[in-house]
């Protein structure tokens, strides 16, 4: 059974959200048991310190054990500073980095096979995993998962078992998962509802940890932390609730393409590896031949925890695909986040690489650098707002990177 409040036109009071966690906590059978809490990083808006407050306000002096995981996937590690200001210090409770560069992190739950692989791609790929994640996980009795539910480029909504795989997995899952989702596109992925072959994949894996696994799943209102909806359950059905309810209020439709999309970056966003999420929300509602900018000066990498990329360059997807032996040694979720970011487009030996939309960088990164990753550079200092927003064929979006926008069907 899912348990769930609020709704797309709901903002749940604190006291609302306080009573909703305990009395989900009081039905589960947790006294004497250790409980690992998986959690969003800093990329994420979700009153992260309300919501582990009333936690462990329903845990505390129950459990054996409580320790807080926060889910990096693949990004940089959140300092001193950065922690104790996104989780509460709180007495008894232990806070962890996923130290996803750190090979004793992890521990192995079991293996998924060539042919299941292929059967849940649909054929896409045809490639066994094993399936590894952090050993803080599985060395708990229960883990519970705390986070938002967002339209994503990679699985078509984030949160639930997303938080595992990737949020505090191994390489080779996230990569195979990733390179999955960039097979298939994240123009086509991002917001569809329901299980992708990406969700399937995660689903399979998630099944395999052998701790108990619950999940509260939040909607956020993005750029206010508020919250409009919660779901209790298992990851997977917590997750569907949630997802309902994103669907709704994190899409905006427009009647007709945009020529250009100026792209306001908040300064959570702290690289173009997550700052990239301000184009993945923008590239459907820009028309053929158009232009994302992305405006971020405070963004003065492209990616320190994965310096590979500024070597690979942004592609499109076919790019790799149709020169595959001269990449397929490479880590997938980079060749993946290189196809998010550049987009739709085609490439053959003849005519070479042909994108569907260019993609612009505003920001503090230099400018043979920004130009050697494939991409368009632009002066931040250069960008009129005034002269943007007056123009009828330029959308501007700020605090980008979390609003899904589409053509109304």
């Amino acid at each position: 059974m899912t348990a769930q409040i609020g709704g797309p036109g709901t903002v749940l009071a604190e006291d609302r959200v306080r009573a909703f966690v305990a009395e989900q906590l009081a039905g589960e059978d947790l006294d004497g048991r250790s409980v690992c809490l998986v959690v969003p990083d800093g990329t994420r808006s979700c009153p992260l310190p309300l919501l582990l407050a009333a936690v462990h306000e329903a845990l505390y002096g129950r459990v054996s054990r409580l320790t807080v995981l926060v889910a990096l996937g693949t990004h940089a590690p959140m300092g001193e500073a950065e922690l104790a200001a996104h989780i509460p210090p709180l007495p008894g409770m232990t806070v962890l980095n996923h130290e996803w560069w750190e090979p004793s992190t992890f521990a192995s739950v079991g293996t998924i096979g060539a042919e299941r692989v292929a059967e849940l791609s649909g054929g896409l790929l045809r490639q066994g995993v094993d399936v590894r994640l952090n050993r803080a996980v599985v060395e708990h009795d229960v883990a519970l998962v705390v986070g938002p539910v967002f339209p994503h480029e990679v699985v078509g909504f984030s949160g639930g078992d997303k938080y595992f795989f990737p949020g505090v997995a191994g390489a080779d899952i996230i990569d195979l998962s990733h390179w999955l989702g960039a097979l298939i596109t994240s123009a086509e992925i991002i917001g569809t509802r329901g299980i992708t072959p990406v969700r399937a994949l995660i689903h399979e894996a998630a099944a395999l940890i052998p701790s108990r696994r619950r999940a509260l799943c939040v909607v956020v209102e993005s750029g206010t932390g508020a919250l409009h909806s919660m779901a209790y359950g298992t990851p997977e059905a917590a997750w569907s609730a949630a997802a309902d309810v994103s669907a709704q209020v994190h899409v905006r439709y427009l009647d007709a393409p945009v020529r250009r999309v100026l792209s306001v970056i908040p300064e959570k966003y702290e690289d173009i590896w997550t700052a990239a999420k301000g184009f993945y929300k923008l590239e459907p509602v820009v028309a053929d031949g158009g232009e994302v900018i992305l405006y971020a000066p405070h963004v003065r990498t492209i990616a320190a925890m994965h310096p590979e990329i500024e070597r690979i360059g942004y592609h499109c997807r076919d790019y790799f695909t149709k020169q595959w032996d001269r990449f397929k040694h490479l880590h997938w979720g980079v060749l993946a986040h290189s196809t998010h970011l550049r987009g739709a487009g085609t490439y053959d030996e003849v005519h070479g690489e042909r994108c569907r939309l260019t993609v612009t960088l505003a920001t503090g990164i230099p400018e043979d650098v920004v130009r050697g990753a494939n991409l368009g550079h632009l002066d931040p200092a250069a960008v009129d707002f005034a002269a943007f927003a007056a123009d009828p064929d330029t959308l501007v979006v700020p605090q980008a990177g979390e609003i899904l926008h589409r053509l109304r069907p």
